[in-house]
C-alpha cells in the first residue's frame, strides 16, 4: 500500500461535516492501540515494518506540515526537529531519518508523540471551526485518507512485531478485533466457479467527483479479450495442496527472482504458518491459532501468488481485467474487506496522468517502477476506504501485507 497519497483530488464535504470526519478518523488510529503495551509502540522488526509510535506521529506530521503550518496564521510547529523524525518519503519537505533505524528512537516518547497528537487535533479543529477555503479542506481529505493507510500498516507492521517475538503474544481474543474477522471465514464450499467477462472496449479508472488518489486518474479506455475471473478468494487448504505437491520446491513455477529468494531464504510456506505434528497453524492477531481450511489464504508475496496460478494452469487477472469484472459482476465473493488481491499488472501512470505540484505530488509517481498493483481491500482496510478503482502496489516481495490471490484464465 502507498504510505502516503500525493494529489488532493476534488474538493472535500463541507467543513462541519469534515470536522467530525476528521475527529473519527483520528480516534480510530488511537483506538487500534489500545491492547499495546508501551513497549510495543517503539518495535521496528524489520526495514519494512515502522514502529506504532512513528505512524502516530508521522500522521500528525502530515496534519501539522501541509495544513497548519501554511493554513492556520500563527501556527509554531510543535519541535521542529519532528520533522526530520516523522517525515517519510516527501524530499522537498525537507531532510529525514532512515526508515530502517526508525525503531532506534526512543525519545520522544510514546506520551510525549499523544501529547504531539493532541496538540494537533486542537489546532486543526480550530482551523476547521472557522471555514477554512477549499484548498484546505481538500488537504484534510487527503490527510484523512492517508491516516487511514497508515491505520492498515499500523496493523501489519504490529503483527509482524508480535510474531518476531518468540511469545507469540496476542493483541485481540479471537473475535474480538476492531475490524472486520480477519481470520475466521464463512464456509466456501466446492470448487471455484467461474464468471465470464466478454472482450471489448472498457473504462477504466476513476472520473468521479468523489475522492482519488491522482494514480486512479484519469480515466481512460483499454481493450479486454474474453476472459474468466473466479468468484472467491483462493482458501488455505487450496495453497496447502499447493505445499504439499512440491510447490516450493519446483523451480518450473517460479519466476527466476522469486526462485533465488525461495532457495537463499529456505521458504517452504506463507510468512505466518507453522507446522504443528501433521496440521499447521497460522500466527494472528489473536495469536497462533489452528489454519483455518476455508478462510482466504493470506500474506502471501507477488512471487508466491504467482506460482501458485502457474501451479494451478491460471493466471493472475490484469488490474483492469479485475476492476471490469467488479462493474460487470457484482455478486463476485471477497472483493472488498479480505484480502488485497495481487494482479499481474505493473503499477506504472494512466495515460495523461500528472501528478499534484509540490511535496503531496511526490508519492504515487515517483515508485512507478519495480511494483504490482493489488486491487479490492483487505480485512484491515478502513471501512469507507475501499474502491473499485483503488490501486493498492507492493513490490514483489512484500508479504507482510494482507494479500492474497483472486485467479483467472482465458
Amino acid at each position: 500500500m502507498p504510505e502516503a497519497p500525493s494529489s488532493p483530488g476534488p474538493a472535500a464535504p463541507p467543513a462541519p461535516g469534515l470536522a467530525e470526519r476528521y475527529r473519527s478518523v483520528r480516534a480510530y488510529t488511537e483506538g487500534l492501540c489500545a491492547p499495546l503495551v508501551t513497549e510495543d509502540f517503539v518495535v521496528s522488526s524489520m526495514p519494512d515494518v515502522s514502529p506504532t509510535k512513528w505512524h502516530l506521529a508521522h500522521s500528525s506530521w502530515f496534519f501539522e506540515t501541509f495544513v497548519l503550518t501554511r493554513h492556520a496564521p500563527g501556527y509554531i510547529p510543535v519541535n521542529p526537529r519532528y520533522a526530520f523524525l516523522f517525515n517519510s518519503y516527501y524530499v522537498q519537505a525537507g531532510e529525514r531519518h532512515c526508515r530502517a533505524q526508525r525503531g532506534l528512537v526512543t525519545r520522544p516518547t510514546v506520551e510525549e508523540v499523544l501529547q504531539y497528537r493532541r496538540h494537533v487535533d486542537e489546532q486543526m479543529l480550530k482551523l476547521l471551526a472557522g471555514a477554512p477555503p477549499p484548498e484546505v479542506r481538500s488537504l484534510v481529505e487527503l490527510g484523512l485518507h492517508h491516516e487511514q493507510q497508515h491505520q492498515e500498516l499500523l496493523l501489519t507492521d504490529i503483527k509482524h512485531v508480535m510474531w518476531t517475538n518468540p511469545l507469540r503474544p496476542a493483541l485481540w481474543p479471537a473475535g474480538t478485533a476492531p475490524w472486520a474477522a480477519w481470520h475466521q471465514s464463512s464456509p466456501r464450499p466446492g470448487a471455484i466457479g467461474w464468471r465470464e467477462v466478454p472482450d471489448g472496449i472498457r473504462h477504466v479508472g476513476n472520473d468521479t467527483s468523489g475522492f482519488a488518489f491522482d494514480n486512479e486518474r484519469p480515466a481512460h479506455r483499454v481493450f479486454l479479450d474474453r476472459y474468466r475471473i473466479a468468484d472467491r478468494l483462493v482458501t488455505n487448504a487450496e495453497f496447502r495442496a499447493f505445499i504439499e505437491d512440491g510447490g516450493y520446491r519446483r523451480a518450473d513455477l517460479w519466476l527466476a527472482a522469486g526462485w533465488a529468494i525461495v532457495q537463499n531464504e529456505h521458504r517452504g510456506a506463507p510468512i505466518y504458518w507453522d507446522q504443528a505434528g501433521d496440521g499447521w497453524t497460522e500466527f494472528t492477531l489473536s495469536g497462533q491459532l489452528s489454519l483455518v481450511d476455508a478462510a482466504p489464504v493470506n500474506h502471501l508475496s507477488y512471487f508466491e501468488a504467482d506460482a501458485y496460478a502457474r501451479w494451478a494452469g491460471l493466471r493472475l487477472p490484469t488490474e483492469f481485467e479485475w476492476e471490469v469484472a467488479a462493474r460487470t459482476h457484482p455478486d463476485l465473493s471477497q472483493l472488498f474487506g479480505e484480502r488485497w488481491q495481487w494482479t499481474q499488472s505493473a503499477y506504472v501512470a494512466y495515460p495523461g496522468f500528472r501528478p499534484a505540484p509540490g511535496a503531496v505530488g511526490e508519492y504515487n509517481g515517483k515508485w512507478m517502477s519495480d511494483q504490482w498493483v493489488l486491487r479490492g481491500s483487505s480485512c484491515a482496510t478502513p471501512d469507507g476506504h475501499a474502491r473499485i478503482t483503488y490501486r493498492n502496489f507492493f513490490p514483489s516481495d512484500a508479504r507482510w501485507q494482507f494479500t492474497g490471490i483472486r485467479l483467472a484464465a482465458p
